[in-house]
């Protein structure tokens, strides 16, 4: 209720000084606002209008920033420049600048104040145009974990310190639930709006470092955090008070929030912690945007008076870190540290921007249509396992895989083997959101789970292979979605028994088909030793796709994670010629 009431507020105060800037400009056109400039700086002439926006967390800063400016009345070519700022979030400012069509700003900014420099590089790496080369920083605050008091003096006690490892699920550290001691959930914001987490993602990458298994991890990571994530710092300090659901929350947010929802009083505040590793410090930079050489010239103007003794005096009082994050925030309160958190050293601008590419692959929904084999080649008993076979065993570990996908996933499920329904495949599942029912009353996800404990492999039946991959190929295609991952996810023993397409046609029918405009992905996860591992890797290869192979039963759940780790490049990854 707080955090609706200062939105509120905030609103409101950005109505009144679109409203005053409005009036302003239409006083000067008439030439009424002569009363305090006759004879004094920039008296002549039509205003400046200049368009700024800024993240949710430094808006209201910025907005009495941009009052202060304006009544100081600074020119350009003899005009008043005046400033008027609006809360934007940063993503929509970004498609706005690199010429996106959906989910962007009426008109272009000409200046963008965002919550982390990511955003400014990230924009340049894909062509935004008209961006200054320079960027001048407004504001800093340190990323920290924050939770209630309570909380924290029970993790004291405990011995646990916060650390970016908490950020993975715990099945990541060897355990399937938290112990008594940790968080039982780590929170992160969503990186796909938010600058504290990109930091997040640029921390959980840098602890685990590179190669395979750190992929896996961070797959991992991802999956889990988009179940939990949100978009603003907001809502995620408002659910640390709501005890309903997770019992020991710890959310990952920038200092500053931390310090805004403490303004309301309360018997358990809310902490913030700083991680043993290091933390990142959230910069909110200031960039030039504009086209028009006038407006521009405005824009440098304001830029610089966020530099000033007055603007940074304003961001501290309004609980940031000043620009270069030598002055804490004026009266932090016993809940804040006031000494300054040590850096995690090795996470450097090029950490932060190969972590927002990574989560950029593998955060966007997915649309996956999975391919089960059901012939006899996958009804072989496995030994020591009595009462298993190569797909009951794929199925479990599929089990485990399902849980990692978020709700915004779309998916459907085929059984294939010569003889199943029509085209020797059945489908089980129609593609389609994991929340709604497919028909009937029952979700697809429940209905997916249900799958994975009753589907069958049948020992009289061959294999379809080549066809089902065909077939599943264009089914994904046909509904096909550019806001998602788009994949044919095929489970199966490898071998096709040679009653349909050829290998060899299989190929050729791919690489006629698969469209880089619409580019579904084919990953295959092979069970067994008798595949052919040849056909396979080429069928992967010429989607843009991966071949992931288990010899063991136990390898198969990081075959898994293997298999969504390959998307850390996708699109990006090299398409085999």
């Amino acid at each position: 209720m707080a955090g609706g009431a200062e939105r509120r507020r905030r609103q409101v105060r950005q109505r009144l000084t679109l409203a005053a800037v409005a009036l302003t400009v239409a006083l000067a056109g008439a030439g009424v606002l002569a009363l305090d400039r006759v004879g004094g700086p920039c008296s002549g002439g039509d205003s400046v209008l200049v368009d700024v926006a800024a993240a949710v967390d430094i808006a209201p800063t910025a907005m009495e920033a941009a009052e202060r400016f304006n009544a100081a009345k600074a020119e350009v070519d003899g005009r008043c420049v005046l400033v008027q700022v609006t809360e934007q979030p940063p993503a929509t400012v970004l498609r706005t600048l690199i010429g996106d069509t959906a989910g962007v700003l009426p008109a272009r900014p000409d200046g963008w104040i965002s919550d982390s420099s990511a955003w400014i590089r990230l924009a340049r790496k894909q062509g935004a145009d008209d961006l200054a080369g320079t960027e001048t920083v407004m504001a800093t605050s340190p990323l920290v974990f924050a939770t209630r008091k309570s909380l924290a003096d029970r993790f004291a006690v405990g011995e646990t310190d916060m650390n970016w490892r908490m950020v993975f699920p715990a099945t990541t550290r060897g355990r399937v639930q938290p112990t008594e001691n940790e968080p039982d959930v780590v929170r992160v914001p969503d990186p796909s709006l938010a600058g504290a987490g990109i930091a997040t993602v640029a921390a959980a990458r840098d602890v685990v470092g590179t190669g395979p298994e750190a992929d896996r991890a961070l797959t991992a990571f991802v999956r889990w955090a988009q179940a939990g994530s949100a978009p603003d710092y907001r809502s995620m300090l408002e659910a640390v008070d709501e005890r309903s659901f997770w019992k020991r929350p710890v959310v990952i947010v920038p200092e500053q929030s931390v310090w805004t929802h403490n303004r309301a009083p309360s018997s358990d505040p809310v902490v913030a912690l700083h991680p043993r590793e290091g933390t990142i410090n959230l910069d909110y930079p200031y960039v030039v945007t504009s086209a028009d050489p006038v407006k521009a010239g405005g824009s440098r103007a304001f830029a610089d008076w966020l530099r000033s003794a007055e603007t940074q005096d304003a961001v501290r009082r309004a609980g940031f870190r000043s620009a270069d994050g030598s002055l804490g925030p004026y009266s932090p309160g016993p809940e804040i540290p006031t000494t300054s958190p040590r850096t995690r050293p090795t996470i450097l601008p090029a950490t932060i921007d190969e972590a927002l590419e990574a989560w950029s692959r593998l955060a966007p929904p997915t649309n996956i249509l999975v391919l089960a084999d059901s012939s006899r080649h996958m009804a072989e008993p496995i030994e020591g396992q009595k009462g298993k076979t190569k797909l009951s065993v794929a199925l479990d570990a599929a089990r485990l895989g399902l849980q990692l996908f978020p709700n915004s996933t779309h998916m459907g499920m085929w059984e294939f083997a010569d003889g199943k329904g029509s085209g020797d495949r059945r489908e089980q599942v129609k593609l389609g959101p994991i929340t709604e029912p497919d028909g009937g009353q029952v979700i697809r996800r429940s209905r997916l789970e249900e799958l994975t404990r009753t589907l069958r492999a049948d020992p009289k039946r061959s294999s379809s292979l080549n066809d089902a991959i065909l077939a599943g190929f264009r089914e994904v295609t046909g509904a096909y979605d550019d806001k998602m991952n788009n994949t044919l996810l095929v489970i199966t023993a490898g071998k096709d028994d040679g009653k349909g397409i050829s290998d060899s046609g299989l190929l050729q029918a791919l690489r006629e088909e698969w469209d880089p405009q619409y580019p579904v992905q084919i990953v295959v996860l092979a069970f067994g030793r008798d595949l052919d591992r040849s056909s396979l890797a080429q069928v992967a290869a010429v989607t843009n796709g991966s071949l992931h192979v288990a010899q063991q039963p136990g390898e198969i759940i990081d075959v898994f994670l293997s298999a969504l780790a390959r998307r850390l490049c996708h699109p990006t990854c090299r398409r085999a010629s």
